[in-house]
């Protein structure tokens, strides 16, 4: 099976500093990954290296069987950042037709992306507010909006459901799992524990290293704990006791 996203032995170094050391990554039509580890563990930069947005030190990136950067594959990625990037002085439907615009999305099919899209965010009745009326809630819901607008192949968010209530996560998520019945992929980024267990296969990541991969249930069979964050703590303290021994 081709695969969506092919991530290999990445390498990040900023100012001295490894970010991401030796970093792979595969997604696969119809599949849901989720990278999980804590802020500053580097899920973001691997992210923007993904997209193209910034270069690697060592190592490459495929997305769509072309090597990044590309411009023209950008366009096909559904990608939401970690902190909003919305015109303020613009309405919430102004935003969604401005970016489905810049994606090639237009006429009808426009109008019912983005009746679709501020449906699933639960923001219909608040397109017509401006964006500096919304909450930080609201504008991260209509960022999600705005990834899902052109029906891309490939969705990339960057820690989602951040301060969005728990009935909305709900939706949210079903919405995640529609589209990976369409064989559609997404690549999502969480410190939230119970949403890695959503996630058909999981990047544990901390430092800039992968502590582990694979399905949470091979996970945890393979660490011989219940959760996702026990198999994390764990192949943590693995991991420190390898790199005291050395």
């Amino acid at each position: 099976m081709d695969t969506v996203i092919h991530a290999t032995n990445i390498k990040k170094i900023y100012s001295n500093k490894t970010v991401l050391n030796g970093v792979s990554l595969d997604l696969i039509p119809g599949e849901i990954v989720g990278l999980i580890g804590p802020s500053g563990a580097g899920k973001t930069t691997l992210v923007k290296i993904i997209m193209g947005m910034e270069s690697t030190n060592e190592g490459e990136v495929a997305v769509l069987g072309t090597k990044m950067p590309n411009r023209a594959v950008m366009t096909k990625i559904g990608y939401m950042a970690q902190s909003d990037a919305l015109y303020d002085n613009l309405s919430g439907k102004e935003n969604l037709k401005f970016f489905g615009q810049l994606m090639g999305v237009t006429g009808s099919k426009l109008d019912k992306a983005i009746a679709h899209a501020a449906d699933v965010v639960n923001l219909t009745d608040d397109l017509g507010k401006r964006i500096n009326n919304y909450s930080g809630g609201m504008k991260r819901r209509l960022s999600l909006a705005i990834a899902m607008i052109q029906d891309p192949d490939v969705l990339i968010l960057d820690e989602p459901t951040v301060g969005i209530d728990p009935e909305l996560r709900q939706q949210i998520w079903a919405e995640l799992y529609s589209l990976k019945e369409q064989g559609k992929s997404v690549l999502i980024t969480t410190h939230v524990m119970d949403e890695a267990e959503r996630c058909d296969r999981l990047a544990l990541i901390r430092e800039g290293i992968t502590l582990a991969a694979g399905s949470p249930k091979a996970l945890k069979q393979e660490y011989q704990v219940n959760t996702v964050e026990d198999v994390f703590l764990k192949a943590g303290r693995l991991q420190d006791e390898n790199s005291s021994n050395r």
